[in-house]
């Protein structure tokens, strides 16, 4: 066996390996011996088959994963002794000379293979990335105590309807009555709103429900009906409003902290207004801190300054996602690819600095906190911890997934170290500039 290596550069080199026949015919004949062994054959006992018929029936397949197995050992051998860092997978040269499958023959196979630029960069504190500290306002904490007593508010008996109410209303146009339907003055559509407002119960008014309500869907839900039937209907309803509904938000008193906080944890105004901008500060670390996260990335993405076998990338995406891209698919999502590329190399040089490794816990605590989210999302805040916890195994046992979460707790963990590790430079910023920036 003979192993030649022809750099092209400094990030390409090619791999040829000559096979010969004294690598590989042991276990050729090993393969037939067992190829005869294990065959039936008509008008043969097993294992009887005469040794030239199992050589014309299976003597090219046996030579074939004979010589594979043989290439298969030497260039991982060749990349591991020959101490290579090496991008994706070894890809057939496009120089790859061809060949006849007999047996006694000297194969050589030779493989592009796309090389890692070696990485000497660290982080230390010479590295200078920006921390933003966002004020908190009396306008913010204005505007998010609105918002959770509005949350913590309640329908009520309203006298004259206004923009934001809601009415119980019954419509009848002769031929097709419906009672009780609940309308959100929001729904209507602009330029016909006036004619709801002012109005108090017991009010009819005649409306045009196509204008009125230009969505089909909530349209059919409002007089009840399927979608293809609303064609069949006359449009020229009466409506007379049974009840309005106003929302009224909740007061501030001890029975609304208990709801909002729990029973105690709030007491009086002031302590209201002391967790309200707590709440801010918390929220305005994560925006930072996501901002943060961005700006380290672009900062040593840089720092790093990556050169990459970029052509040799585009032809290993299209192998290795076996023929669900095109070259034309892999040109328009290039750029994205490489920025994450780029980050996913420096990440790694970062985390063998700090000695950072990803373990199990991590990737159940980093599961179980994604099912939370999710339920959050739908208003579910108090689910049992059993259903978290098996929301979270299933993520664990489903490879894309895992592998989503392998990725987000490496960033976590990447950019929690770099805070330590550089100078943070802290810019004090309004909330209104700090979402401006680019």
């Amino acid at each position: 066996m003979n192993i030649t290596k022809k750099q092209k550069d400094e990030l390409n080199l090619t791999l040829s390996i000559e096979i010969t026949p004294e690598d590989y015919q042991a276990a050729e004949k090993k393969k037939l011996a067992d190829r005869r062994r294990t065959t039936d054959l008509k008008g043969f006992r097993r294992g009887n088959a005469p040794a030239s018929l199992i050589q014309r029936l299976f003597g090219e397949r046996c030579l074939m994963e004979a010589v594979d197995d043989c290439l298969s050992e030497a260039l991982d051998s060749a990349i591991r002794d020959g101490g290579l860092h090496i991008l994706g997978q070894p890809l057939p040269s496009e120089e790859q000379p061809d060949f006849e499958w007999k047996s006694g023959n000297t194969f050589t196979f030779s493989y592009d293979l796309g090389l890692s630029p070696e990485m000497t960069f660290t982080a230390s504190k010479e590295d200078k990335v920006p921390f933003y500290n966002i004020n908190v306002t009396q306008e913010a904490k204005a505007e998010l105590k609105k918002n959770m007593l509005s949350q913590f508010g309640q329908m009520e008996e309203g006298e004259a309807t206004g923009e934001e109410d809601f009415i119980v209303a019954d419509l009848d146009n002769g031929t097709h009555k419906v009672e009780g339907a609940y309308i959100s003055l929001r729904s209507v559509a602009e330029g016909k709103k006036d004619v709801f407002l002012a109005r108090k119960a017991g009010d009819s008014f005649d409306i045009d429900v196509n204008e009125c309500f230009a969505n089909e869907t909530d349209r059919a839900a409002l007089l009840k009906v399927k979608k293809e039937e609303l064609a069949a209907l006359n449009p020229a309803f009466k409506l007379t409003i049974v009840n309005v509904k106003t929302f009224v938000p909740a007061t501030e008193s001890q029975e609304t902290y208990d709801k909002m906080y729990g029973e105690g944890v709030v007491k009086g105004a002031e302590e209201f207004d002391a967790k309200l901008e707590e709440q801010l500060k918390a929220d305005y670390e994560r925006e930072a801190s996501y901002r943060f996260a961005r700006d380290a990335r672009e900062y040593f993405v840089k720092k790093a300054d990556i050169a990459l076998p970029e052509e040799f990338l585009k032809r290993w995406l299209i192998s290795a996602n076996e023929g669900k891209f095109t070259r034309e698919d892999v040109e328009k999502e290039f750029e994205p690819f490489l920025s994450d590329f780029r980050w996913q190399l420096v990440r790694g040089q970062l985390m063998k600095q700090f000695d950072l490794k990803v373990e199990e816990k991590d990737l159940r605590e980093a599961a179980e906190g994604y099912v939370a989210y999710q339920y959050a999302m739908y208003g579910m805040a108090n689910v049992p911890p059993q259903f978290i916890k098996d929301g979270a195994e299933n993520m664990l046992k489903d490879e894309r997934q895992l592998r989503n979460l392998e990725e987000q707790v490496e960033d976590n963990k990447t950019y929690s170290a770099l805070r330590e590790a550089v100078t943070l430079t802290p810019k004090k910023i309004s909330l209104d500039k700090f979402r401006a920036l680019k």
